[in-house]
């Protein structure tokens, strides 16, 4: 342990945890989001929001996956990376807010405000005298684009103002658009006002799959493994035991595999291998070596969200 470079490994970790692993996602993200931006007299696009109507309205997008699919991060690059989004003068079109806690109707806009940069409201002040200050302010900005992350925690209180705000943050002169990124109880929310909905576009990410998706994760755990100075050596059912393990969500077989690589590097080791995902997994669920997914003969009956013995495919289904 003592010829363990730790430093050196903290630098790996920090660098792979900072790329963007690519996904078909990305591109679907971006084609939803530029029907709403406008195009210049050369068709290039441009920050500006397209109006839908002759009241002015934009349009928005719901992203909707489980926890740990990796909604968050798709939206973060795109809006990064747009070549249209890019800071200006007064910074980049775009803003990005988490919901708040405690999630109401005027701590939302308490929030918006303060990532906006307005030096401070009063704790007096109406709730919808912010929500119209809002508007103001990001058109003060040039801010074109609104995004909420975690948009399904705003519901939990006050969900018709919420509603109301948003169709209004769609509508006029100050109109931006909207992006709402959350569980799927955010769009059943979301479908319960049909002239919210109508305004929105839905992207569902979908789970990943062995099938259709093996060669792929296959091709990225190789190359953060080059990147790491790492070796491989997978059993060939490797990546459909990390889908099961990771709950079939991208985002999540992305973070156990890091974890993984940590292990391998913490270890001393020059070769990612099967036990390296046990590790990393174990660490993280707490599970005995019996359910552990990387180990157990009978993976494809644990059910990692529960302690109950019970076979997983009785109760859920099995993915292949």
């Amino acid at each position: 342990m003592s010829g363990i470079n730790y430093e050196r490994n903290a630098r790996i970790m920090e660098k792979l945890r900072a790329l963007h692993a690519k996904a078909p996602r990305d591109d679907e993200f971006r084609g939803h989001l530029d029907r709403l931006l406008r195009r210049d007299a050369s068709g290039n696009l441009t920050s500006e929001a397209v109006r839908f109507s002759t009241t002015a309205e934009t349009r928005g997008i719901l992203v909707v996956d489980g926890p740990g699919g990796g909604k968050s991060t798709t939206v973060a690059h795109a809006l990064a990376k747009h070549p249209a989004l890019q800071a200006g003068a007064h910074g980049p079109p775009w803003m990005g807010v988490s919901v708040p806690s405690p999630a109401t109707f005027k701590s939302m806009g308490f929030e918006i405000m303060r990532r906006s940069g307005y030096p401070s409201v009063s704790d007096r002040r109406e709730a919808w005298s912010i929500w119209d200050q809002i508007r103001t302010r990001l058109k003060m900005l040039g801010i074109s684009v609104l995004w909420i992350d975690e948009a399904h925690d705003l519901f939990c209180k006050d969900s018709a103002m919420i509603l109301r705000a948003l169709k209004s943050l769609m509508q006029g002169d100050e109109a931006v658009i909207v992006i709402l990124s959350g569980t799927e109880r955010l769009h059943d929310i979301i479908r319960s006002d049909p002239q919210v909905q109508r305004r929105f576009s839905t992207m569902q990410l979908h789970p990943v799959c062995a099938a259709t998706d093996r060669e792929d994760f296959d091709d990225l755990i190789g190359s953060y493994c080059e990147e790491a100075g790492l070796d491989t050596d997978l059993s060939e059912d490797l990546v459909a035991r990390l889908f099961h393990a990771s709950r079939f969500r991208f985002g999540r077989s992305i973070e156990t595999t890091l974890n993984a690589i940590e292990a391998a590097l913490g270890g001393g080791a020059d070769c990612l291998t099967d036990d390296h995902f046990a590790q990393a997994w174990a660490m993280v669920e707490g599970c005995r070596p019996g359910r552990n997914v990387f180990l157990a003969d009978d993976w494809r009956d644990i059910d990692p969200d529960s302690n109950n013995d019970e076979p997983f495919a009785k109760r859920h289904g099995r993915r292949n």
